[in-house]
């Protein structure tokens, strides 16, 4: 057995059905076995889409994904894919082609020391020297990935390895001295969490992305209902908890629900699951929960205390920790409903008004045409962006890991590749990427994959023709001087689609657009859809370096009270 070989083998152990790749001059011994091989392999246009592929598969699936790319300049163009899934704690292994052995350090041709750069944002890697270590090197690669805080891994093999005959095939898990992360919070720390539970009157908790991760959300809603506290999510918590529960106050930061944003301050116990307490979810860190006790429990003990002073930290899974807390507190009864019944009036009070007549569009209606024409098993993936803003507010998630957007590196071009990832892996679920123009055209080359794989995907483009978030930016925070932000008002979208053997259509009318998803979402099929919107329509938002509560812009709201009355009775009375 050679070397190309023994990795598929030991990929097909590991239960990998999909490889996301691109090939090149460096892995064409392995892709000259992966020609026999029985597994399935989706040709990108871009190596940086495989790796947002990838990302977009283990997120919907909550399995490693796998992409492969050559030396040099296409190990390198899976960097960015690579930081984007270590900064959203994503599982995925990279597998990287190498010059020969003996070239290495030689500026040889395509040669890139992928090890050395992609050393601050990857989990671990490993460059094989030998081909007997590749079965036990791909296991142990896919344990660490996947256990802990998951993250990518980078598995670089020369070419030479990749034909080298092996002596036998021995997948021994390789030891990792050093690596052993903690599953089970300590016994005292959760006696101290229930104790500190007990005592509060006005707990909030905030799940983040790692109650996902941990598939964790059924704890998580358990856990709410027996303290009896409103759920705000960051965006990457999105889907933790059922958003349409009454116990769900939306999402919390920057960009965040009013009533998530204003309620958070007023706590006096934050519990925090999964999260790492992000810039863009506190803002000031002086001005954030300035009179709350703070309960942090992660599986990564180097996020707790990091951003945001915590009194009981808990290290572990988030599943078996909500799992021993709700044991210790069943039979508990928390009689402070004053707290969560008036949060619950305030949410109630402060839903933003939406027109659907209004043209030109506005995302925000747009938004909540496609909310209506999705079912809750639709996966929604977005760009990066005002849009992924608009979605992230007005877009109700009801499940976990139907909400796949790029968090902590903020990557444009995340939304589409990643949802060719999440059909892939989840191929009855209806995809939509929801992305705007800017983003789209990094990436629009994948209209390619997803035609001659046939992987159908419906991409809404909210279309203002310009680089919406930094145009908000500037309008809101630099004087109105517009600096390079404006697209132009090229391409057609619509006939670029069609060049590449992909329905479209243009949308500028009300109503245009629910239809057309609709429609797309029970025939299963690709729809790009060019949906012309509002240029100046902006997000409400708390700038960098301000106050959670220091809110620019306001919402009209679907409510008859007057807004004053709102804010009073919410704010003063507590």
């Amino acid at each position: 057995m050679r070397g190309g070989e023994a990795i598929l083998k030991a990929l097909k152990n590991q239960g990998v059905d999909t490889i996301f790749g691109y090939p090149g001059g460096q892995v064409i011994p392995f892709y000259d076995m992966l020609y026999d091989a029985e597994l399935n392999h989706i040709l990108v246009r871009h190596e940086q889409c495989a790796a947002h592929a990838a990302e977009g598969y283990a997120r919907a699936s909550g399995k490693v994904g796998v992409c492969l790319t050559t030396s040099g300049p296409g190990a390198t163009n899976l960097v960015t894919g690579i930081a984007n899934a270590y900064m959203d704690s994503s599982p995925i292994i990279a597998i990287t082609g190498q010059v020969p052995s003996h070239l290495i350090g030689n500026d040889a041709f395509q040669e890139a020391d992928i090890i050395g750069i992609t050393m601050p944002i990857t989990k671990h890697a490993y460059q094989i020297k030998d081909a007997n270590h590749i079965p036990s090197i791909i296991k142990s690669a896919f344990e660490i990935s996947a256990s802990g805080r998951p993250g990518p891994i980078i598995v670089d093999v020369p070419k030479e390895v990749q034909e080298a005959e092996l002596s036998d095939y021995i997948e021994d898990a390789i030891k990792t001295p050093g690596y052993n992360p903690t599953l089970k919070g300590n016994k005292n720390q959760i006696k101290k969490v229930v104790k500190m539970i007990k005592q509060a009157k006005k707990p909030i908790i905030l799940a983040g992305g790692g109650v996902i991760i941990a598939n964790a959300e059924e704890e998580l809603k358990h856990f709410a209902e027996l303290i009896n506290a409103p759920v705000c999510t960051t965006l990457m918590g999105k889907g933790a908890i059922n958003e349409n529960e009454e116990l769900a106050i939306g999402m919390l930061g920057m960009h965040g629900r009013e009533v998530a944003n204003q309620s958070v301050n007023k706590c006096d116990l934050l519990i925090a699951i999964g999260c790492r307490f992000s810039d863009r979810t506190t803002g000031k860190l002086e001005e954030f929960i300035p009179n709350s006790k703070v309960i942090h429990i992660d599986i990564d003990p180097a996020e707790i205390g990091k951003n945001v002073d915590v009194d009981i930290p808990v290290v572990g899974d988030a599943k078996i920790i909500l799992s021993s807390i709700n044991k210790e507190l069943e039979g508990y009864s928390n009689s402070q409903s004053n707290w969560l019944d008036r949060i619950i009036k305030f949410k109630k009070s402060a839903i933003p008004r939406v027109s659907y007549d209004d043209v030109p569009l506005k995302p925000q209606q747009v938004i909540k045409e496609i909310a209506q024409a999705i079912t809750e098993d639709t996966i929604v993936t977005t760009d990066v962006g005002l849009h992924q803003m608009w979605a992230a507010h007005f877009l109700d998630i009801a499940k976990p890991r139907k909400f796949i957007s790029s968090g902590g590196l903020g990557t444009m071009g995340f939304g589409f590749p990643a949802a060719i990832g999440a059909k892939v892996a989840c191929p009855e679920n209806p995809v939509v990427s929801i992305v705007g123009d800017g983003g789209f055209l990094m990436v629009a080359q994948e209209l390619a994959t997803i035609k001659e794989h046939d992987i159908p995907v419906i991409i809404p483009i909210l279309n203002n023709r310009k680089l919406g978030m930094v145009y908000q930016w500037q309008n809101l925070l630099y004087n109105k001087r517009l600096s390079h932000t404006d697209l132009g008002n090229s391409p057609d979208f619509v006939k670029l689609a069609e060049s590449f053997g992909i329905n479209a259509i243009r949308i500028d009318k009300p109503g245009e657009t629910e239809k057309a998803v609709a429609k797309a979402v029970k025939d299963n099929e690709s729809l790009l859809l060019d949906i012309v919107i509002k240029k100046d329509e902006f997000i409400p938002m708390f700038p960098p370096g301000a106050g959670i509560e220091e809110i620019l812009g306001e919402y009209k709201y679907e409510s008859d009270v007057n807004d004053d009355w709102l804010y009073i009775n919410f704010l003063f009375k507590f």
